[in-house]
C-alpha cells in the first residue's frame, strides 16, 4: 500500500527510501544498488534488505516493477499471491513481478520478520520461472538458516560499495534461487509431525555418520520404522537416505586422502566400509574416478603414492 506519510531516510543508506518501499515497519535495514537499472542488462540486483512489520502492516499491489523475492525469518501473516491465499510462517519464501497482484499481511500477535530483494534481466527472470518459485507460488525451505545466510551475503556485498558489488550480488540472487529450490518442501508440510522426523534423523546421519553402516541403524537409534524414513525423506529431501550416508562419507574420504597419509584401505576402514572395493565404488559413482585416480588428481606429486601400495614400492626398489 502507498504511504500516507513523508518517506523517511533509512540509516543504513543515507538517502531516501523510494516510494514502493513500505513504511509500516518497526525496524529496517535495506540497501540500494541501482533504482534505475539498465534496460538491457542481463542481471541487476536493484535493492532489498530485512524488515520487522508493524502490527499494522499491510501490502497491496496489482503490479510491481521488477522481479522480487522475499521470505518469512519469524513470524506469521496471510498472503494473497495471484489471486491464491496462504499462511506465512518462518521458513516460507515467494516471488512476485510485474502484472503479479499480491497483498501481504502481518499477524499482529506475531509481527513478521522478512528478508526481500528485487531485481530485473531475463537471465534472473529466467532462472526464476524455471525454479519452484516460479510458479507464483510460496514454497517451505527445510532449512531456514541456509537461505538467510544468502541474503545476509547480499546485504553485505551491496553496501560494500566495491565495483564487484553488482555483478556479486547478481550471482547470488542465482545462488538464493537455486538455494531455496534445493531445500523446498511442499508448502505447508513443516507443520506436519512428519517434519521434525524428518529433521531429527537427518541431523542424527549429519552427526553420526562415521559411525554409521547401514541406513537401518540410524533408523533403530531415532526409533524409526526403516520404511517410515524412506518415505520421510521421498517428501521432503531430493536424495534417499542411503545417499544422503554415502555422500557424508566419500566428502569425508576425500578430505582425509588428500590431508593424511592413509592408505585407501585405511580410509575405508576408518569409514566403516564394509571393504576396500565397496568404499571405491561408491567413491567412483559419487566423484566419478577411483580413489587413486582422485589422489593422483588432488594431491601432490607422490605424497600418498608410497603409502598406498608399500608392495608395488618395494618390488619397484628391489628391481
Amino acid at each position: 500500500m502507498p504511504p500516507t506519510k513523508n518517506p523517511a531516510p533509512d540509516p543504513c543508506t543515507d538517502q531516501t527510501d523510494p516510494p514502493f518501499v513500505s513504511r509500516q515497519v518497526t525496524q529496517a535495514r535495506r540497501y540500494y544498488l541501482n533504482l534505475n537499472p539498465p534496460v538491457h542488462s542481463p542481471a541487476t540486483v536493484v535493492c532489498g534488505g530485512v524488515e520487522r512489520c508493524r502490527n499494522d502492516y499491510l501490502v497491496q499491489r496489482k503490479s510491481f516493477p521488477y522481479l522480487a523475492i522475499e521470505f518469512v525469518a519469524a513470524g506469521s501473516g496471510a498472503l494473497s499471491l495471484d489471486g491464491r491465499c496462504y499462511q506465512l510462517k518462518p521458513g516460507t519464501a515467494f516471488a512476485y513481478g510485474p502484472k503479479i497482484c499480491h497483498s501481504i499481511g502481518n499477524d499482529s500477535r506475531q509481527p513478521m520478520q522478512k528478508y526481500y530483494v528485487d531485481f530485473v534481466g531475463p537471465e534472473l527472470r529466467r532462472e526464476l520461472r524455471s525454479s519452484s518459485l516460479g510458479k507464483w507460488t510460496p514454497v517451505q525451505v527445510s532449512s531456514l538458516r541456509e537461505v538467510v545466510e544468502i541474503f545476509e551475503a547480499l546485504h553485505e556485498n551491496a553496501n560494500a560499495r566495491t565495483p564487484f558489488s553488482s555483478p556479486i550480488c547478481a550471482h547470488l540472487i542465482s545462488m538464493l534461487i537455486l538455494k531455496i529450490s534445493e531445500k523446498a518442501i511442499p508448502y505447508g508440510s513443516s507443520h506436519t509431525r512428519a517434519f521434525p522426523n524428518y529433521q531429527r534423523v537427518r541431523q542424527y546421519f549429519l552427526e553420526n555418520y562415521l559411525e554409521l553402516k547401514t541406513v537401518e541403524q540410524a533408523a533403530k537409534a531415532c526409533h524409526l520404522d526403516p520404511a517410515y524414513l524412506s518415505r520421510l525423506f521421498q517428501r521432503f529431501d531430493h536424495q534417499s537416505p542411503y545417499q544422503l550416508l554415502m555422500q557424508l562419507k566419500i566428502d569425508r574420504a576425500a578430505e582425509l586422502l588428500t590431508s593424511s597419509r592413509l592408505l585407501i584401505k585405511e580410509v575405508a576402514a576408518e569409514l566403516n566400509f564394509a571393504d576396500p572395493c565397496h568404499f571405491s565404488r561408491v567413491f567412483k559413482k559419487g566423484f566419478g574416478l577411483s580413489p587413486q585416480k582422485f589422489l593422483d588428481q588432488r594431491g601432490p606429486a607422490g605424497i600418498n603414492e608410497t603409502r598406498k601400495s608399500p608392495d608395488k614400492v618395494r618390488s619397484r626398489k628391489d628391481g
